[in-house]
């Protein structure tokens, strides 16, 4: 008969007491593995106990989150005896080629994001962690991995301590993520401003030359923007313009406008959908109230709270970026568009999006304060450092350019 052992249960086992639990961490069997891994998820769930909880749903199974990206792996920690084997843990990681931030566009590097890092609260303390990342970055070196990289909010101590201390990770960026909730009313997309969706082609080329010096730009964007999850990429411009589209399909070659904004939509509810639980009754009264007020009364265009009481998706806003005279309006009536978009869809809860501490698109986006917090990405060098040939280490040089593109796979 198998014995469980909780950590909270043995509070005095030593380190090297823990070492010699036997868990074994091999790769996620979808036809074994699938049921129990989602009921490790629904045990992790995201909050304090007695307070509200944000509780994550993954759509379709555990391989979803990396499933759109062509290198990828999940792996899980299990537990027991040979006939009463239990999965106490699971990881996932994924592969993909991005530039580092430099003048040169053809400086690649292949990154590895380490992301699902999920172990059962009845084994934690037992360094189940810790060999679900051991085992992960033995995958990445062996698929030539130059860098890794993981993402969790500034608060999230155990999580950083584990990357930062026992596998060097240094911290690396602080990007904010933005929350703006869905309203019950549409929201004006302002006057004197066209919106073109642009073809996926041309939202490549353009892509591919304003973030050629940005970090993170996968060179994979084509697959992002032919993804079903892609809702579209759309440019912002004043009706006067004359100059945009200039576009010839067959050279590639086009013509931007002196002031424009741009962004891509993409559909997370695909992938994952959330729901709030554990509101006082007296704050649930309240925010059904602003909802149902703000639906009676649109013209108001009161700050109403979403539903989130049920399961809801997100629309993850990525590839940001504005120019010219009278940029940031531009900007805010590509995200009023999205809220739109959002708010037909009928299953979304809130427009999320993700930009660098000093990308100037920061002051054009609507957002909840509240709702929006701090993310800490923290990075290691995988590789060996003494090839003389190799670029300088992205980890000590400093980005020339303040834009971070943030991949709507990462999400």
């Amino acid at each position: 008969m198998s014995v469980k052992i909780a950590a909270e249960n043995f509070p005095e086992l030593e380190e090297k007491e823990k070492e010699d639990i036997v868990v074994l961490v091999r790769e996620y069997n979808e036809e074994s593995d699938k049921e129990a891994v989602e009921e490790l998820e629904s045990k992790c769930e995201i909050g304090q106990r007695g307070k509200p909880t944000l509780v994550t749903d993954l759509m379709g199974d555990p391989v979803c989150r990396v499933r759109h990206f062509p290198s990828h792996i999940v792996l899980v920690a299990e537990y027991g005896e040979k006939n009463n084997k239990e999965i106490v843990g699971v990881i996932r990681g994924c592969i993909k080629t991005v530039t580092r931030g430099v003048s040169s566009s053809s400086d690649y590097v292949k990154l590895a994001y380490l992301l699902g890092l999920r172990v059962s609260p009845s084994y934690r303390r037992l360094n189940i962690g810790t060999k679900l990342v051991q085992k992960l970055e033995e995958w990445c070196k062996q698929n030539g991995v130059e860098y890794s990289y993981m993402a969790t909010d500034c608060s999230n101590e155990a999580s950083i301590n584990l990357f930062t201390k026992k596998f060097s990770y240094i911290k690396f960026r602080t990007p904010t993520m933005f929350v703006q909730p869905v309203h019950a009313h549409y929201k004006s997309l302002g006057s004197g401003i066209s919106i073109v969706r642009l073809p996926k082609k041309l939202a490549e080329s353009v892509y591919r030359k304003l973030y050629a010096n940005s970090e993170f730009f996968p060179k994979d964007i084509d697959l992002i923007l032919s993804s079903k999850l892609n809702l579209g990429t759309f440019m912002a411009l004043p009706k006067k313009c004359k100059t945009f589209p200039k576009w010839d399909p067959k050279t590639g070659t086009f013509e931007l406008p002196p002031s424009f904004a741009i962004l891509s939509i993409w559909n997370t509810k695909e992938v994952f959908k959330l729901q709030l639980k554990g509101l006082s009754p007296l704050t649930y009264a309240c925010c059904v109230g602003s909802r149902v007020l703000d639906a009676w009364m649109p013209w108001l265009r009161l700050p109403s709270f979403p539903d989130v009481f049920r399961q809801f998706g997100l629309y993850f806003l990525y590839g940001l970026h504005m120019e010219g005279k009278n940029a940031s309006r531009l900007m805010k009536s590509l995200c009023a568009l999205a809220h739109n978009m959002a708010r037909d869809d009928g299953e979304c809860g809130a427009v999320v999006t993700e930009v660098g501490p000093r990308d100037p698109v920061r002051e054009a986006i609507p957002h909840w304060r509240r709702f929006s917090w701090a993310d800490l990405w923290c990075m290691k060098k995988l590789v060996d450092g003494n090839d003389k040939c190799a670029p300088s280490d992205w980890i000590k040089s400093r980005s020339s350019s303040p834009v971070i593109f943030v991949d709507p796979r990462d999400f």
